[in-house]
């Protein structure tokens, strides 16, 4: 992230901009020259995930309990040192970014493609430096944090940018993070969050005014120098000859310097020798060789400029400003959209906004497996329910050329290049009386109306349960049992087995604390079991959209993943199921467990035989032990997949169109490998439901 090579240049040629300080010390000497004020860190959240999360297992889906603790405990060492933190996530890719978010994602997908070929190869995890972030890890952060009571702010744009105004405009002690943005910001102080020793609060502070000492510039020349050595706006290959001419002609080029050092050096020498003596007499266009991209190189030096803020090198700010200004939301009801907004800030949403506003939303990648047959990618499991949520958001939005607006989707999986966004169409849910409207499930305070967002939340897995039975539940529990009575109606590799596990370890996850379940030992690890793990986890991200959707019907601290699922307790469940344990070794000995674990198991089973899903036992024991020679989730089977689709949406990058379940499809149409998938079902009964609050008092 940030400006190719800078980070490397500052750490190994420019050591001048690296101070190691205390924080605490800081944090005293702040409070003496601003009396009455509290210091603030403000953290680029999304750059600390891969520091914060330090459980040993990671492949398994995630170890929620074990993260959650590590969280307090960081919070914990700053407040007792005085220090306020502040949390900023991004809440957008903006679109002039795009592009090289799509570069990390395909990157991202050769890297587990090789977790997933050495857990096959040698059944364990493997090592730290092979480590990628479990799925779902940044949601399910910034609700954490939320509920620990901590000021958390999802960014309206991107969030280097939040975070460096929110610093300057609030004079904040200094930003925490791990990108070199924040050297090129003129803002408050940038400390590092990988050189921070938490215990004694010491990290390494970079400098800017060193930076711009060493080389030669002024403040103001920094955003100039990031752009022509290529950030995430301005691509690195688009000035690549003009950075060549720099290091010919520079003179003080060392040979013990790596060739990215000596172009540092060289275009901040001709920018300091050559563009300053052109300064205010030539536009940038006569000055470097931009062509046709002229307007992205002057974006990528704006994108720079925090409010108040002006640039010498640019004279047409004002034209820029408004081209980016122009917004189109997809929300004809100005006051559904500004409470969409204000949840999203607040970071008590999820997606939400994105699909009211741009009509444009991402999800990055998920621990799965490229070459398993049997199991599709879960952005396409999860593809139904996000039709029906986003034809409860957008249901009152219809224009002349179709029933519904249409959704880009830019959903990371296997065999979808991200070439363009797949083109979403809503399926309408299947509501007795109708679909209520946004703003009686989001404002109306009426009796009845819990009911209403209750009965809308089961239309959008199109789950035929009956409410009195989940209302005898705990809303955890009740919520499990709706992600995997979905889960068996998507996927019909699913099987007995299956369910008995992931029952199992949400049963017995309670009453266990963060380190017993750090004690618990695996003998090896699966590699089905890892991506029904993420699988999972995906799922509480979906339950936790709708929920936010339909208003509120649970409680969201109740369908939050330290609640209900622990990835090494699945893996011990799983295996122990597969391999034909007996109930009482599966439920710890414990009795009051296998009574509700056989009312969950029954209540799932009813909703399965309501639906036609014959829930079957395959016991697959060593059997993840193969070659994956043959077993290659390719382009043959993609086209199988997506072939039994209704028509609801295309995707651009296969040149096919995709199917979802819309009204129209047939009762049961059966996938490759046997995989079921089940339509429509209709006649849900009217119920009530008590009102919940969104999170814990």
């Amino acid at each position: 992230m940030g400006v190719k090579g800078l980070q490397g240049f500052v750490g190994n040629a420019c050591p001048s901009v690296c101070t190691v300080v205390n924080l605490k010390e800081m944090a005293e000497k702040y409070q003496i020259h601003h009396p009455g004020c509290t210091p603030v860190i403000v953290v680029d959240a999304m750059c600390c995930l891969k520091h914060w999360y330090t459980p040993k297992s990671w492949v398994c889906g995630g170890q929620w309990q074990e993260y959650l603790a590590i969280l307090q405990d960081f919070i914990k060492a700053f407040n007792t040192a005085g220090i306020k933190l502040v949390f900023f996530f991004d809440g957008v890719v903006e679109q002039n970014k795009r592009h090289e978010w799509v570069k990390r994602r395909l990157r991202n997908n050769k890297e587990i493609s090789r977790i997933f070929q050495f857990i096959k190869t040698h059944r364990q995890q493997p090592s730290r430096d092979m480590f990628f972030i479990p799925s779902g890890l940044a949601t399910f952060t910034h609700f954490a944090l939320k509920s620990l009571g901590q000021e958390t702010v999802c960014s309206l744009r991107e969030a280097d940018y939040e975070v460096a105004s929110y610093g300057l405009q609030n004079n904040c002690l200094g930003i925490l993070g791990e990108d070199t943005d924040y050297l090129i910001y003129n803002t408050c102080p940038y400390f590092s969050i990988n050189k921070l020793c938490l215990d004694r609060l010491v990290t390494v502070m970079f400098s800017r005014e060193n930076l711009c000492h060493s080389l030669g510039l002024s403040i103001t020349d920094l955003p100039l120098l990031a752009c022509i050595l290529g950030n995430d706006t301005v691509p690195e290959g688009m000035l690549e000859n003009f950075r060549q001419k720099c290091l010919s002609g520079y003179p003080f080029a060392k040979q013990n310097n790596d060739k990215r050092t000596n172009t540092i050096l060289a275009v901040a020498d001709y920018i300091s020798r050559v563009l300053h003596s052109q300064q205010g007499m030539k536009d940038l266009e006569e000055m470097l060789p931009l062509g046709r991209n002229k307007t992205l190189f002057c974006r990528g030096i704006l994108s720079y400029l925090l409010p108040g803020q002006q640039s010498p090198w640019l004279l047409e700010i004002s034209s820029l400003e408004t081209s980016d200004k122009q917004e189109v939301t997809m929300c004809s009801d100005p006051e559904i959209l500004q409470v969409a907004k204000e949840q999203h800030v607040r970071a008590e949403s999820y997606l939400v906004y994105n699909i009211l506003s741009s009509g444009e939303i991402e999800c990055s990648n998920t621990l799965e497996d490229e070459f398993d047959t049997e199991l599709p990618g879960q952005a396409l499991i999860y593809r139904p329910a996000r039709q029906r949520i986003y034809s409860l958001l957008l249901g009152d939005n219809k224009d002349a050329c179709s029933s519904h607006p249409i959704i880009k989707e830019w959903f990371v999986y296997f065999g979808n290049q991200l070439r363009h966004p797949e083109l979403v169409q809503p399926i309408k849910l299947d509501i007795p009386g109708g679909t209520p409207s946004l703003r009686t499930l989001w404002l109306s305070q009426e009796a009845g109306v819990q009911s209403q967002r209750y009965d809308t939340f089961l239309a959008c897995f199109h789950l035929r349960i009956e409410r009195e039975e989940l209302q005898t539940l705990d809303n955890s529990l009740a919520a499990l049992c709706c992600l995997l009575i979905y889960l068996l109606g998507q996927v019909d590799a699913f099987s007995l087995e299956d369910i008995n596990a992931f029952i199992a370890q949400t049963l017995c996850l309670q009453g266990k604390s963060a380190s017993q379940l750090s004690d618990l030992q695996l003998t090896h690890v699966d590699s089905r079991a890892v991506q029904l793990g993420s699988l999972f986890i995906r799922g509480l991200t979906t339950l936790i959209l709708a929920n936010i959707a339909c208003g509120f019907p649970f409680r969201m601290d109740d369908l939050m993943a330290w609640k209900m699922f622990d990835g090494k307790l699945f893996q011990q469940k799983y295996q122990q199921s597969h391999r034909g344990c007996s109930m009482e070794e599966l439920l710890e000995g414990n009795k009051c467990w296998l009574t509700e674990f056989q009312n969950l198991k029954s209540l799932i089973c009813k909703a399965c035989m309501k639906n036609s899903r014959a829930l079957q036992s395959r016991q697959r024991g060593n059997e993840f032990i193969r070659g994956s020679e043959n077993r290659r989730w390719g382009s043959s089977f993609q086209r199988s997949y997506q072939s039994h689709f209704p028509p609801s949406y295309h995707n651009p990058n296969q040149g096919h169109h995709w199917r979802g379940f819309g009204p129209g499809s047939s009762r049961f149409e059966t996938g490759p490998s046997g995989r079921g998938y089940r339509s429509e079902e209709q006649n849900q009964k009217k119920r009530r439901f008590q009102h919940t609050p969104r999170w814990p008092r």
